[in-house]
């Protein structure tokens, strides 16, 4: 009977994890300039109009 190799397993597990984070992370610093520059551009809007 062959055993499966566990270690292998949790090293795939692990990378995968790994990767999600990074792709997360980088997400999430692509998707910050622009809301942060959108909230500074609303504040200038308003004010000009006042």
């Amino acid at each position: 009977m062959v055993q499966p190799n566990f270690q292998f397993e949790k090293r795939q597990k692990e990378l995968a994890k790994k990767k999600k984070k990074e792709e997360k992370k980088q997400r999430k610093l692509e998707d910050k300039p622009p809301s942060s520059s959108d909230q500074s551009g609303h504040a200038n809007d308003e004010s000009s109009s006042t």
